[in-house]
């Protein structure tokens, strides 16, 4: 063990590196928050497909973190993978919300993380008394409640201006409807339950995911959940080679949009190449 300066924490470390504990999520419970969700999301940066959030519920009585878990981005894809079951079984409860590339598009990113948090926590059991959520930003915020599910009249980018998340100062728009929410997403659980709005406490950390044991979890649960869905796509649209690149921008993605143009699980709102003259035409290998 040792001192950690940035969290006021002994830590655990292993080749440098801190190992995420439960000292956060403890110091955080009491009396009046007995069930705690740690929050990560994977996917933000996409050029396709979803963004995803993880929750994983932690309560007092947790045994010893589970070996191995770290920030989803320090494990390889087999570690992961690997550590599902243990997460499951250790966490009071778990799950993963998503938000589509069309509903990115329609409000934005930000309300989108919203979207797929509030999916995450309609999914458990029970409400839980407070989050802890990875970053320096509060996307689950009651900031966002007055004007939730509606949309300006244009698509919401990634950087959206006049009002909130592209929800100009007239306050015109539309509601959003959530049928748009792509059949492989409800093939594989996506919950089309929404909260309003979550009405608790909310404690944001940097380095969440690395530090504390509950964000950890909630980010390879994340991932893992985000990648499968995405090697499933790859089936139905090889030409941009997901199960690789799992729709983030590598060159090789790029290229492909290109020469084929986007589909329909690309983020059209973002700044995507334009498709050459004499692409063929984008769509679904099956």
């Amino acid at each position: 063990m040792a001192w950690d300066r940035q969290s006021g924490h002994y830590v655990r470390r292993t080749l440098g590196l801190s190992m995420p504990t439960l000292d956060a999520e403890r110091s955080m419970m009491g009396r009046s928050c007995r069930r705690l969700a740690g929050l990560d999301e994977v996917g933000r940066g996409a050029l396709a497909g979803p963004v995803s959030v993880g929750a994983v519920v932690v309560t007092q009585h947790l045994g010893p973190v589970p070996a191995g878990l770290k920030d989803s981005k320090l494990l390889s894809a087999a570690a992961r993978t690997a550590l599902v079951g243990p997460i499951r079984v250790w966490a009071a409860e778990c799950a993963v919300g998503h938000a589509t590339a069309a509903e990115i598009d329609r409000i934005g990113i930000m309300r989108a993380l919203r979207l797929a948090a509030l999916r995450a926590l309609a999914e458990l059991s029970a409400p839980v008394d407070a989050v802890l959520l990875d970053g320096n930003v509060d996307y689950l915020s009651a900031d966002y409640a007055a004007a939730e599910f509606t949309v300006a009249d244009g698509p919401a980018g990634l950087f959206e201006t006049g009002g909130v998340d592209g929800v100009g100062d007239s306050g015109t728009g539309r509601p959003i409807d959530i049928a748009d929410t792509a059949s492989v997403l409800a093939a594989r659980g996506a919950n089309s339950v929404i909260l309003d709005s979550f009405h608790g406490p909310v404690v944001t950390r940097i380095k969440a995911d690395r530090d504390c044991a509950s964000v950890a979890a909630a980010s390879v649960l994340a991932k893992v959940a985000r990648d499968a869905l995405m090697v499933d796509l790859h089936g139905r649209y090889a030409h941009f080679g997901w199960a690789g690149n799992k729709g983030y921008g590598t060159a090789e993605h790029l290229a492909a949009i290109a020469r084929h143009g986007p589909c329909e699980m690309h983020r059209r709102s973002w700044s995507l190449p334009a498709r050459a003259d004499d692409a063929a035409p984008t769509g679904s290998a099956g």
